[in-house]
């Protein structure tokens, strides 16, 4: 039994929660969603709050009750508040800078790394006094694209295991390795 799937997700005020078959649309102050779920379960407005059924105990029913309760979670979330991920840049010189819509990198390679922001994602460089051009903000209303172009920024340059250099999530801890003299 799904414990995730059971729990009724709350409508806070402000957000609308519309149900068109198998698709789930919610407005509310930060934008507007919409995801489609699987066509047997069902999604239906109780007391305030959004509730997720399955008709039966089938294996895919199963695992799709979880995960579409948890899709519609974050929808209401997002645009009610927003999501945001934080990331910085170690190294010396290492530093980044806005271009417009686009990120702008300069993190060790001879050349730039640029990185669009897609629709509906903001990306904030250097909003700290003490961190100015090494601290990225990106924060949007739709968690997965503000979840992959985190994950996309810190691709670029991951954090060396030798020297700690490079991009990585706010307090994200990195072990560093010794180096080949170390162990003499």
């Amino acid at each position: 039994m799904s414990r995730i799937g059971l729990q009724p997700i709350p409508v806070p005020s402000g957000v609308t929660v519309t149900l068109e078959g198998s698709l789930v649309k919610v407005k509310g102050p930060k934008g507007e969603l919409q995801q489609k779920i699987d066509r047997e379960l069902e999604v239906k407005e109780e007391n305030g709050a959004i509730v997720v059924a399955r008709p039966n105990n089938h294996r895919r029913l199963r695992s799709q009750h979880g995960l579409a309760r948890t899709l519609i979670s974050n929808m209401v979330e997002g645009v009610s508040k927003g999501h945001e991920k934080f990331l910085e840049i170690h190294g010396v010189g290492y530093r980044a800078a806005m271009q417009g819509q686009t990120i702008v990198l300069n993190i060790g390679y001879s050349h730039q790394v640029e990185i669009p922001a897609p629709a509906g994602v903001t990306i904030e460089v250097g909003q700290e006094e003490k961190a100015r051009q090494t601290w990225i903000k990106v924060s949007g209303a739709d968690k997965a694209a503000v979840g992959q172009t985190a994950a996309d920024i810190r691709a670029s340059r991951k954090a060396d295991p030798y020297k700690g250099k490079g991009v990585r999530y706010r307090g994200e801890r990195v072990v560093l390795r010794q180096g080949k003299r170390a162990g003499k």
